[in-house]
């Protein structure tokens, strides 16, 4: 067994084109149906603001399998402590036997993150996408740019963040990667002009609304990974020409599908459901996910005036396609 710690798996593993093809085939391989994905278990630790997600996937064909252990405890800043921490075990697939432990303290997570979320861009954004609106100032709203980068031609960001202060910091870094940055006090005025629109907050009520999407826009959800969580307003998704998702299965516990549920709507007296909601609580438009789409090869953008939205919860497959790939990198 080996063990690596962050600085050796940063050193090795970046937001490049070929992290950028594993978690790629990592998706495909879901949509063919050739993973192995349990459920996450969560956990919440409500009286320090925490909660503890275990995520794991078996791919077949591949040579390990890794189990991630990823902590989330949002009062830490106050303590001068990173929010997301974790560690991923990576076991043989063969004999069980554990091959290395990869002590990333949440390093892998953010890369595959926001490498998914580039993965979305390019399947379901406008190939001359030039133009993204972040919503949220934090570690993804800079890594989840610089992933589009690897497959759209960004050259301008307009960034909201609840803080004004975190947004002008924001805009500093970005600003010194050679990009054009656009602080605004409003998320409609954020978005007026977007090609793309990445929400990466942790929001416990929606701050996305069908009125903010410009014609032709792509939106990818990354905040909501938590039953309590949500960005977008049912309206975004209603109004989208298509809807993507991770899995249906996530998004429907932690992910934005979630206010389509039967128990999302339970206290309500209406018998016929309420605006935009079937009587059996089904979303009215068709869902897909992210896997078959690449799998597949299914166009869901007919025109550039269409509207994507995509979901993205994160999933087990991610975990394993990244550690399978950092562990590549580390013993060559």
């Amino acid at each position: 067994m080996q063990l690596f710690n962050r600085d050796a798996i940063s050193g090795a593993v970046k937001l490049d084109q070929d992290a950028l093809a594993a978690i790629e085939d990592g998706f495909r391989a879901l949509g063919r149906g050739d993973v192995v994905q349990p459920p996450i278990l969560s956990m919440a630790i409500e009286e320090s603001n925490g909660e503890v997600d275990v995520k794991t996937a078996h791919i077949r064909g591949f040579e390990r399998f890794a189990i991630k252990v990823s902590p989330g405890f949002f009062d830490n800043p106050k303590l001068g402590l990173p929010s997301l921490n974790g560690l991923m075990m990576v076991f043989s697939a063969k004999t069980g036997l554990v091959d290395a432990v990869l002590f990333d303290e949440g390093y892998l997570t953010a890369v595959r993150t926001a490498l998914a979320g580039a993965i979305a861009a390019k399947y379901l954004s406008r190939e001359h996408s030039r133009r993204v609106a972040v919503l949220g100032a934090g570690e993804q709203a800079e890594l989840q740019v610089q992933a589009l980068e690897l497959v759209r031609d960004i050259d301008t960001v307009d960034v909201w963040a609840r803080r004004h202060d975190a947004a002008e910091a924001y805009a500093e870094r970005m600003r010194a990667q050679g990009l054009t940055v656009n602080v605004h006090d409003g998320i409609k005025a954020a978005c007026a002009q977007a090609d793309i629109i990445v929400t990466t907050t942790p929001s416990r009520t929606p701050i996305l609304t069908a009125q903010d999407l410009p014609e032709g826009v792509h939106v990818t959800a990354m905040g909501s990974d938590s039953p309590d969580k949500r960005e977008l307003d049912e309206s975004v998704m209603i109004r989208a020409d298509a809807f993507v998702c991770d899995t249906r299965a996530q998004s429907q516990t932690n992910g934005e599908l979630k206010v389509f549920s039967r128990g999302a709507r339970q206290g309500s007296n209406d018998s016929s459901g309420s605006p935009g909601f079937g009587a059996d609580g089904e979303p009215p438009f068709r869902i897909y996910e992210l896997g078959r789409v690449i799998a597949e090869g299914q166009r869901l953008r007919v025109s550039d005036a269409s509207i994507t939205v995509c979901d993205l919860t994160g999933t087990g497959v991610q975990d394993t396609a990244i550690a399978n790939f950092a562990l590549g990198r580390l013993m060559g």
